[in-house]
């Protein structure tokens, strides 16, 4: 007996079989595109994210001779997916990474709207998020408000086109608006956004005992399944890579090097002290909270950094970087490149990226090596924000695939790192939570024990580490220079839409 697992991220759509022992039968990938219609937008048609999901498990199931018992998936989360009451898209999806309301999120941390709502949860709001949206859409667009009945998440989306239920998970809910301890949204945060109106379209939050439900009998012939099967919704995709990973216990921590950078860590409790920066996500009930930083750079900054030194791609760069020196010779990167800034570790719209120190006898490795330089320090800056003690740091994501960066943040970050066996650990995450809440494992603890296989590790080098731990401090140190000179992106207007067709750090 399979498994099938969906992972429906932002660039890419895969599809995973897995035997009964949490090994990869097969895997099915399909490119998605972002659409970007205005500056600082991100879209997504929904009907085609779909399409694109069915078309990944035909041709994932294939050759699989062993019938398929559970379906699990998860999916990128934020943004805004919205329905209206007949479950049809009302317009595009906003995105995670979309940055039009990034004027109403500065409004909101010069009024101090933002620091209050993270007291209450622990999360502070992005751009990307559904408070700011539903804000914007209703200066610009509030007919689409109007004619949508539920604003859902893309795994929300997938949830009803598999199965008919409209509905979130305690990860997908956690920011903004989740009141930690009930498991339900806060209605006071809703006030304190002005955003009471719009609680009608916020869908029912299921508990960790309650994302399962049975395939449709339409979803199923479309997917080649039989009808009748559990779905099991996992956590969104950071919190379901972190469980695949294995990084299910206290002090653990995993670090995604893929279309953002993310680093989480595992926590006992919500941490809503310290400097206001990134979220805390539901990761089991009450009785286990995942601290993470998803930052809005990540893989596209490796990718641009490519074109600009007219090399293949990411592996490409990561073998012109690594014949520099740690350090790239004095030459150092902030690489805050988004169009929509920076939301984690620390929250600036306006953010921008920069190189330091650049001069004649560099060359285009001190170049490369710079860029993975800097995206390292990234990775300690969510470690120390995140106020907690960390003994192991597992990376994933395509950039895991190189070994001499996954050794670099040992030394950059001074935490142990390793990388898993799976090539595809939301995937696998999905898989590990399938199980438990089918009552096929006991817990997770005991499903990570069983079926998470790490392959290689590095341990940190004393004297590169002490560099970087010098490194760090002047990285903070120009951050603040490039945001006191003024070196951020203007504020340009978003233009408001056309009408849509009704359609079926800590520190700075």
């Amino acid at each position: 007996m399979s498994v099938l697992a969906i992972d429906v991220g932002t660039t890419m759509i895969k599809s995973v079989v897995f035997d009964d022992q949490g090994t990869e039968l097969a895997v099915s990938r399909l490119a998605t595109e972002v659409n970007r219609r205005h500056p600082g937008w991100a879209e997504q048609d929904m009907d085609t994210v779909w399409n694109a999901v069915v078309y990944t498990v035909r041709n994932a199931l294939l050759d699989i001779t062993d019938p398929v018992w559970l379906v699990t998936f998860t999916a990128q989360g934020d943004g805004a997916w919205l329905v209206d009451a007949a479950g049809r898209p009302t317009g595009p999806a906003i995105l995670w990474s979309d940055g039009r309301a990034g004027d109403i999120l500065t409004r909101w941390q010069h009024e101090g709207i933002l620091e209050e709502a993270f007291r209450r949860n622990g999360s502070l709001t992005c751009s990307g998020m559904p408070n700011a949206i539903f804000s914007w859409l209703g200066s610009h667009d509030p007919q689409r408000l109007a004619r949508s009945a539920a604003s859902l998440t893309a795994a929300g989306w997938l949830f009803l086109r598999l199965t008919g239920v409209a509905a979130v998970d305690e990860s997908d809910a956690s920011a903004p608006f989740l009141d930690h301890a009930t498991g339900d949204y806060d209605p006071e945060i809703l006030a304190l956004f002005g955003l009471s109106s719009y609680a009608r379209l916020l869908p029912a939050v299921l508990g960790e005992q309650e994302r399962i439900a049975e395939i449709t009998s339409e979803a199923a012939a479309q997917l080649g399944l039989p009808a009748g099967l559990p779905v099991v919704m996992a956590p969104y995709d950071i919190a379901s890579t972190a469980r695949g990973a294995g990084v299910v216990n206290p002090g653990q921590a995993c670090g995604i090097l893929g279309t953002t950078l993310c680093t989480e860590i595992v926590r006992k409790d919500v941490d809503t002290s310290g400097e206001p920066s990134g979220i805390n996500i539901a990761y089991r009930g009450r009785e286990r909270v995942l601290r993470a930083f998803p930052t809005l750079n990540g893989a596209e900054v490796l990718t641009w950094a490519s074109r600009a030194l007219h090399v293949e791609g990411p592996p490409e760069l990561a073998e012109l970087a690594f014949t520099s020196e740690p350090g790239a010779r004095g030459l150092m990167f902030l690489p805050y490149l988004s169009p929509a800034g920076e939301r984690a570790p620390f929250l600036d719209p306006r953010a921008r990226g920069a190189f330091w120190g650049l001069s004649l006898e560099h060359t285009r490795a001190d170049i490369a090596r710079a860029v993975f330089d800097g995206l390292s320090l990234v990775l300690r800056d969510s470690l120390v924000a995140s106020r907690t003690t960390v003994t192991e740091l597992r990376l994933c994501g395509g950039g895991a695939n190189s070994a001499e960066w996954c050794a670099l943040i040992a030394d950059a970050t001074g935490v142990p790192t390793a990388r898993s066996s799976d090539t595809e650990l939301g995937a696998k995450g999905a898989f590990l939570t399938g199980l438990v809440l089918s009552g096929a494992e006991s817990s997770m603890h005991s499903a990570a024990a069983k079926y998470v296989r790490m392959r290689s590790s590095w341990e940190p080098d004393p004297e590169r580490s002490a560099s970087y731990a010098d490194l760090y401090e002047s990285f903070l140190t120009w951050r603040t220079l490039a945001r006191d000179a003024g070196w951020t992106a203007g504020a340009a207007p978003f233009p408001a839409p056309r009408p849509a067709p009704e359609q079926g750090a800590h520190r700075v």
